[in-house]
């Protein structure tokens, strides 16, 4: 069972809860029954589901309850604590140093994705002002230092690897000590990898280890092998001291259950995700916030730290723009860019209440983006006097010609303009409306009690208007968008990590 199938089943088994008359033995059974066949069938290990089992069970004793305890929240909360548990490995992961250099050594079965996620997570830390680099010791597999070499430039991320050496250690070394004379951070040394697990694949890691010393050894694992995933990381990790797991190849259409559950049981915590094949299909791996987006609870936490990294608020003009309700074509064409560096739309969206993991679709996505970015074709045809006017859509219906010419330049048709425009509109209007609201960019103020409870109304209203009604239908309606609404402003607050809130989704 594929990650978003498994995640509507124990959702829909918790919600049973809500609609049964009275909450028994008999129920509970029912509802841990469907919970632990929707894990199996994700490949979860058998023991694991067994003692998430009894340890519900444990907590959950109706003859001990008191008469006034919600029996729903607590039994529900009981199997969102013990799901958390089964891919939770407990240890605190590494973390790098600044200033100085980390040595981070991959190591895995090939095929595992290993060499694109060595780019995925240089990446990664390069965004965050990191000095990163990249160190290519895989001499085994054909081709592999094209590969790595391809990768390396097109993310623009310094490299060393070659041609004619065949040893690896020799390789590692001489790229470690190199990047560290030159004062890079963060030093990520590839390695080969075989088909299985084979003496001589262990014997060269070990030989690696032991040449550059690294402070951090990452096993790369392969998602789609199920089961077998805990026999594989049992055996890397009792050959080299494997300090943490990027687990590849999971998006929602991979069962995955195995490898999560397997990482548990080594030990070591997983750090990241890989969800596909772009360099941003790539995550940092947080337990509570996976679980809660597995069950289509969001992480609007995550969100509010994506939306930070852009540094919205150091654009002292836009928030006055904002404030004032004043909004124009080019700033319309910045939110698109802020919108495309947040990452896949996927991540977004399932990082929403109410969104299922598989609510868009990889070939919806690529076709989100790809209209984004003709809306974008569309307006850098445009002059700066259309983008900054704040006529905005009045400019063009006085002169038509200017669609026109704009449908030209970008060619589009004049239709495909038009609807920009409205879109424009319809954004601009709305600014107005935020902006107009007393109280809401209040410095460090609650937005429950800066601003009048009519004027939030008719903001819910109007944002309901403006979305698509199968997304609204998705969030769980008006209701679910209020739902949303707070605990966007509880995550700002710091309140979205505690699991309290999370189940008045489920009992929608």
């Amino acid at each position: 069972m594929v990650l978003a199938e498994l995640g509507r089943k124990i959702t829909t088994a918790l919600r049973s809860l809500s609609s049964a008359t009275v909450i028994n033995e008999e129920v509970l059974n029912s509802m841990l029954k469907e919970v632990c066949m929707a894990l199996m069938e994700s490949d979860v290990n058998v023991r694991l589901v067994k003692r998430l089992r009894e340890n519900v069970r444990s907590v959950i004793d109706f003859n001990e309850m008191a008469g006034g305890l919600n029996k729903r929240r607590m039994i529900q909360r009981a199997v969102f604590q013990e799901l958390i548990k089964l891919v939770d490995s407990g240890v605190k992961a590494w973390q790098p140093t600044k200033g100085q250099a980390n040595i981070i050594m991959f190591v895995g079965l090939q095929g595992s994705g290993k060499t694109t996620t060595v780019t995925k997570l240089a990446h990664y830390y390069q965004r965050k002002n990191w000095k990163t680099c990249m160190i290519c010791a895989d001499t085994f597999r054909a081709g592999a230092y094209d590969q790595f070499k391809q990768n390396a430039t097109k993310a623009r991320i310094p490299f060393y690897g070659s041609y004619t050496e065949t040893d690896p250690v020799v390789i590692a070394s001489e790229g470690v000590e190199k990047f560290k004379e030159d004062g890079f951070e963060i030093i990520i040394v590839d390695t080969s990898g075989r088909h299985k697990q084979e003496d001589s694949l262990f014997e060269e890691m070990l030989q690696v280890s032991n040449a550059i010393s690294p402070d951090n050894v990452i096993f790369v694992m392969d998602a789609t092998i199920g089961q077998a995933c805990e026999a594989q990381a049992l055996a890397f990790k009792q050959k080299v001291d494997v300090g943490a797991v990027i687990i590849t190849k999971l998006d929602s259409h991979a069962k995955g259950g195995g490898a999560l559950s397997a990482v548990a049981a080594t030990k070591s915590p997983i750090i990241f995700i890989g969800t596909g094949e772009h360099i941003d299909d790539f995550e940092p791996f947080k337990v509570q916030p996976f679980v809660q987006k597995l069950l289509g609870m969001g992480d609007l936490a995550g969100l509010i730290d994506k939306v930070s990294e852009l540094k919205l608020d150091d654009n002292e003009e836009l928030m006055k723009k904002f404030k004032q309700g004043d909004f124009t074509l080019r700033d319309m064409y910045e939110q698109f860019t802020n919108i495309m560096k947040l990452g896949p739309f996927s991540q977004i969206l399932s990082s929403i209440p109410g969104f299922s993991q598989d609510f868009m679709t990889k070939g919806t996505e690529q076709e989100s983006k790809n209209r984004l970015k003709r809306l974008m074709t569309i307006m850098d045809s445009m002059s700066d006097q259309e983008l900054d006017s704040h006529e905005g859509n009045r400019l063009f219906t006085r002169c038509p010609g200017r669609i026109n010419r704009v449908a030209r330049g970008a060619g589009v048709s004049h239709r495909e303009v038009q609807e920009l425009l409205t879109q424009y509109t319809k954004f601009a209007q709305m600014v107005r409306k935020v902006g107009g609201i007393k109280g809401l960019f209040r410095p460090g103020g609650d937005m429950s009690k800066n601003v009048n409870p009519s004027s939030m109304a008719k903001l819910n209203q109007q944002m309901a208007r403006m979305m698509d009604p199968r997304v609204l239908h998705q969030m769980g309606g008006m209701a679910g968008l209020q739902n949303m609404m707070r605990q966007v402003q509880q995550a700002g607050k710091g309140g979205a990590a505690g699991s309290g809130g999370m189940f008045n989704l489920m009992d929608q």
